[in-house]
């Protein structure tokens, strides 16, 4: 995509969301109207997630020639992710002690949490390892699960490497495959406007519009601006960390912007992953480096959502007047670190996860309905959070593998 095609689409998206909050505000359940354009949206991006991430990951793994160099990028890779996602659960935790935002509720019965969880199967450290290993790759992609499809892309890729001429034809047709569904990634980003306006005006609508919603975050607005702040903190260490050790800046801030805007319209981290790719490419990211590290980071990389649940585990802790102290709260820190990875890349999908680090401290499950009315919106921002640290680990990983990497050729270069 030209940068002139970019600039315009990135203009527009944020017409849409100022648009949509505005309209959202205003006009409530009038807006819900147009929500079948939000959802047209939507179904565009998961439609082409399962494709876009085989494609980009047997293609990435098997153009390297040598799987031996698979390695030092899985290496680096893992290791930001670990990082960071750890510095984004320590900041939510030290937010919290020293805001303490549920000191003063003093809830002894906040409602049931069974609307939240039902349905839904908690996942434990096993749960997320046997996940891995899907008996069958096609109920994996119609359900979108996409960790174990990663794990078979890679590993289908790197039988590629040993099979010398066989292997090179294969992967030259991946590559093709891969780039015809960049194209068409940049064919859906013309509807973003109009899906990221309907999906935020109507979210806000169903919130029950301008007042309802102000009601709501009133209510616990500590909470709130708890995270938010945790979230501004991270974002901002994530750049220190693009500046100093990826050694890209606002230029590569503004080319994502497209990505961080569309993940705060649709609060869905895999819904966006193939605009980060696409941002990523109109970067200069090494096509094997975007292709390989940015679904495995939509997947298992969840800062914001780590973040998220550490504060709201004290939060709740707080509200119902539980002292946790530093024992308990070094098990917050390992529990939402791993909760966060088997955290599904979809809206409110966190507070399916955040039932395991509330377990591990004997806080009541029953505290997550204080979060029900603000965390749609808290949501977006953490999504969004996601999203960078995604982008911020591809241009980190970018700067310490490329030069052992020979680029592909991709339609951006």
């Amino acid at each position: 995509m030209s940068q002139k095609h970019s600039l315009f689409i990135l203009y527009a998206i944020i017409t849409g969301v100022i648009s949509g909050i505005i309209t959202g505000w205003f006009f409530g359940t009038t807006m819900l109207k147009f929500s079948w354009m939000g959802t047209v949206f939507l179904n565009a991006l998961k439609g082409i997630i399962v494709p876009l991430v085989f494609t980009s990951v047997v293609s990435s793994v098997a153009s390297l020639g040598d799987i031996r160099k698979l390695g030092r990028l899985g290496g680096i890779t893992v290791a930001y992710y670990f990082v960071t996602t750890s510095l984004a659960v320590i900041i939510g935790l030290v937010a919290v002690n020293i805001i303490k935002p549920g000191a003063n509720l003093h809830f002894n019965d906040v409602g049931s949490a069974d609307a939240i969880i039902n349905n839904n199967e908690i996942a434990t450290l096993s749960d997320i390892l046997i996940s891995m290993v899907s008996p069958n790759l096609f109920a994996s992609a119609a359900n979108t699960q996409v960790l174990p499809i990663i794990l078979f892309s890679v590993l289908f890729g790197a039988a590629f490497t040993t099979l010398e001429k066989q292997g090179n034809t294969v992967n030259e047709f991946f590559t093709g495959a891969n780039n015809a569904m960049l194209k068409l990634v940049g064919w859906i980003m013309y509807l973003a406007p109009l899906g990221i306006f309907s999906l935020v005006s109507a979210r806000i609508a169903k919130a029950g519009g301008g007042d309802a919603f102000l009601k709501e975050v009133i209510g616990v607005g500590l909470h709130v601006a708890t995270v938010l702040s945790g979230l501004a903190i991270h974002f901002i260490i994530l750049f220190i960390i693009l500046f100093f050790i990826g050694r890209r800046g606002f230029s590569y801030l503004s080319t994502m912007l497209n990505a961080l805007l569309t993940a705060f319209g649709t609060a869905s981290s895999s819904a966006t992953l193939p605009i980060t790719m696409e941002c990523a490419d109109e970067s200069k990211i090494n096509g094997k480096v975007t292709r390989f590290t940015l679904p495995l980071g939509s997947t298992i990389n969840m800062d914001g959502t780590a973040l998220y649940e550490a504060a709201a585990a004290l939060f709740i802790a707080q509200a119902y007047g539980i002292e946790l102290g530093v024992g308990q709260q070094v098990i917050v820190f390992i529990t939402a670190t791993l909760a966060a990875i088997g955290a599904a890349g979809i809206p409110e999908a966190g507070l399916v996860t955040m039932i395991i680090v509330l377990n591990a401290v004997g806080l009541p499950t029953d505290g997550i309905a204080l979060l029900l009315t603000v965390d749609w919106f808290l949501d977006r921002f953490r999504t969004s959070i996601n999203v960078w640290g995604d982008a911020v680990g591809a241009a980190v990983v970018d700067r310490y593998t490329s030069a052992a990497l020979p680029d592909v050729e991709t339609k951006n270069k």
